[in-house]
């Protein structure tokens, strides 16, 4: 008789959709969250990956309310250009 053996599955992964879809916000701040350092997040060349149990406990530790945090204002600058005669 033959012990049963698991099967590694690998572990589901979402992208930005789908993870903004998951926890019910927009795509803006989770790219704030995650370039903050805050919210687990794994890049794959040109894509963000996360890995769905990673962020449903990053959630339930409350991560999204410690990462309320407004972006820095974006300081615009006016250049005059010379007037000519």
């Amino acid at each position: 008789m033959r012990a049963a053996t698991q099967l590694q599955l690998p572990e589901a992964r979402g992208s930005v959709d789908a993870v903004a879809a998951r926890i019910g916000v927009p795509k803006v701040p989770l790219f704030r969250w995650f370039d903050a350092k805050r919210l687990p997040a794994h890049r794959g060349g040109k894509l963000w990956k996360f890995k769905l149990s990673e962020v449903d406990d990053w959630v339930r530790a409350g991560g999204a309310s410690k990462a309320r945090t407004r972006a820095m204002p974006v300081r615009r600058t006016t250049t005059t250009r010379k007037k000519t005669k």
